[in-house]
């Protein structure tokens, strides 16, 4: 079976505004719309991989517990890292079951040590229970192990974000986008963005990004996220006239008539 590398975001009630993201490797395909519910239950005649297919499809389905099973029962006939980390997915979607989803990822780098998707994954339970210093510590040895992967940089962002650490978020997120200058668009396309601890975050977050795509020269979505930074009511909005990196965007109609506009914070 073709393995293709997604990315995938999860919504965590209470959770930080900068999602992290998780490591897979298989992306399954979409079920037909208003499919039937097939009956879960795993064929003990079934190959490990067969088992793992139908696992990644009960997932897509949102149906976690049935691709738990489905995990399992492959486990018990060939446990691998990628098939403990799916299954450390899948509970962190059911939501409310991180311990168990961290002894999942557990396994998984005790089965591969050099695997830095586990590390990431293991690194983002710990920042769904907002304890960033251990996610951090997760964080750190995914980009030792693979430093090419902007996703690890942007988890890393999230947790020093979460400490109110907004200097060293700002440049772990100039290293992911540097990394992958789509991160922040695929983030808000494929995930969905969870609530931050207050609007100041969301606000302070929206800020940054636009700081970056200024820089890059990306002046629709650096007007998107000042746009978002606005209604969020971030206070210190007149930067835009200061700060260097927003230099050529001041030279842009867009912007004008951004600032003209003003939108107001949204409660």
């Amino acid at each position: 079976m073709a393995r293709l590398r997604s990315i995938l975001l999860l919504s965590i009630t209470g959770f930080l505004f900068a999602t992290a993201t998780l490591a897979q490797d298989v992306q399954p395909s979409t079920p037909p719309a208003n499919a039937p519910a097939i009956a879960a239950i795993p064929d003990p005649n079934a190959t490990p991989g067969d088992l793992e297919a139908r696992g990644d499809d009960l997932r897509l389905e949102k149906r976690y517990l049935d691709a738990i099973d489905f995990y399992n029962a492959a486990l018990k006939k060939h446990p691998t890292a990628l098939l403990w980390n799916k299954e450390g997915i899948a509970y962190l979607q059911l939501q409310g079951h991180e311990k168990q989803a961290g002894k999942c990822f557990d396994h998984a780098i005790k089965l591969d040590k050099l695997a830095a998707e586990g590390y990431n994954n293991r690194g983002y339970v710990e920042q769904a229970e907002k304890h960033w210093d251990k996610a951090i510590k997760y964080y750190t040895k995914a980009i030792k192990l693979k430093p090419e992967d902007a996703v690890f940089y942007y988890n890393m962002g999230s947790s020093y974000f979460g400490k109110h650490d907004y200097k060293t978020a700002a440049q772990e997120y100039k290293t992911a986008f540097a990394l992958d200058p789509q991160i922040f668009i695929r983030v808000s396309r494929i995930g969905v963005m969870v609530q931050a601890t207050s609007p100041e975050d969301r606000a302070a977050f929206s800020f940054m990004v636009a700081r970056m795509y200024a820089q890059a020269g990306d002046v629709e979505h650096s007007i998107e996220y000042l746009r978002k930074a606005m209604e969020n009511g971030y206070k210190q909005i007149n930067q835009v006239y200061t700060d260097r990196e927003f230099a050529t965007l001041r030279t842009d109609k867009r912007f004008e008539e951004l600032m003209a506009q003003r939108p107001p914070a949204i409660p």
